[in-house]
């Protein structure tokens, strides 16, 4: 997870990070023109982001949305 340079950057393919818009966190799938194809940690739908509203995550986010999808998996039996 490196820093973006500059603001409106998109974080790179395989990175997490956070959709400034609802504050999910997600793996970066893709990048394409201007969009940021974000995926929750452990799996599910893509939703977009435009470049400007996406940031790198920190190891903390991750690992609250990962623990949050985790328990909410048990949650419905699974």
């Amino acid at each position: 997870m490196g820093a973006v340079e500059e603001k409106g950057a998109a974080p790179p393919k395989g990175s997490f990070a956070v959709d400034t818009r609802t504050a999910e966190v997600g793996e970066v799938m893709d990048v394409i023109e201007g969009t940021v194809w974000l995926r929750p940690p452990r799996g599910g739908r893509e939703w977009e982001v435009p470049c400007g509203a996406a940031r790198p995550a920190t190891a903390a986010e991750v690992l609250s949305a990962k623990v949050a999808q985790a328990n909410s998996g048990r949650r419905r039996g699974r």
